[in-house]
């Protein structure tokens, strides 16, 4: 990928959404909601250089995320979306 986050913006990666319920009931792709989880591919350099903020999260890390924030992008065939660093909610464990 050569895709550079500028600043304080993040690019990241959706999760695929559950594909059935609890119950065993598979989901059509029009029935599932949009994912909040996604795995960091790149941080911006305002990220990288602040200790504080590179302790917090860094490539690879699981993130959940505000559900209508980002710009939606896709490079080379995959879907990714690019979003502010005050977006992420919490690290996923």
């Amino acid at each position: 990928m050569n895709l550079k986050p500028l600043g304080d913006r993040i690019i990241i990666k959706k999760v695929e959404a559950e594909e059935k319920t609890k119950g065993g009931i598979v989901l059509p792709n029009s029935a599932k909601e949009q994912p909040q989880i996604a795995e960091i591919l790149a941080v911006g350099p305002d990220i990288a250089e602040d200790e504080k903020k590179k302790e917090q999260i860094k490539v690879g890390d699981k993130v959940l995320f505000s559900k209508y924030s980002g710009t939606e992008i896709k490079v080379d065939g995959e879907e990714l979306t690019i979003i502010k660093l005050m977006d992420i909610l919490a690290v996923v464990e």
